[in-house]
């Protein structure tokens, strides 16, 4: 029996949207990851991007567990000397629930350029509005 090996000019691509109101975070990264990644998909590639589009709204309505909002921080740092800014996890809710919510999918996909491809076909909003009706994006459902 021979694997199939999916090609990339025969990747079928879907759109979802998926509402993170009450969500853990961690948990609708985990699903948003394997869709952007196509796991989901019988056809699944490892070395192809074969994976679909994802929309993610409400972001600023997520939830995090335990004393998270407190306790966990997010680190940049400018390249130069001194240039490193902390912030809580309740800051980034705060001012950047969007840059929130894509660190943690960014993180759970490869970390090479076929990551970085996948990163492209994520889209986070903060409210319940996003411009992709176009598309006619499936809804669904998180566990």
């Amino acid at each position: 029996m021979k694997s199939f090996m999916q090609k990339k000019e025969t990747v079928e691509r879907s759109w979802y949207v998926i509402d993170a109101k009450g969500q853990t975070l961690g948990r609708l990264a985990t699903v948003v990851a394997t869709v952007l990644r196509g796991k989901n998909k019988p056809t699944y590639t490892p070395h192809i991007d074969c994976g679909d589009y994802c929309i993610v709204i409400n972001a600023s309505e997520i939830n995090l567990t335990g004393d998270k909002l407190n306790q966990k921080m997010y680190y940049n740092h400018s390249g130069y000397p001194g240039g490193l800014r902390e912030r809580t996890a309740k800051e980034m809710k705060e001012k950047y629930p969007v840059e929130m919510v894509e660190r943690a999918i960014k993180g759970m996909l490869p970390h090479n350029a076929l990551g970085r491809k996948m990163a492209k076909k994520l889209f986070v909003y903060a409210d319940g509005n996003h411009k992709h009706e176009a598309q006619k994006p499936i809804e669904m459902k998180v566990k």
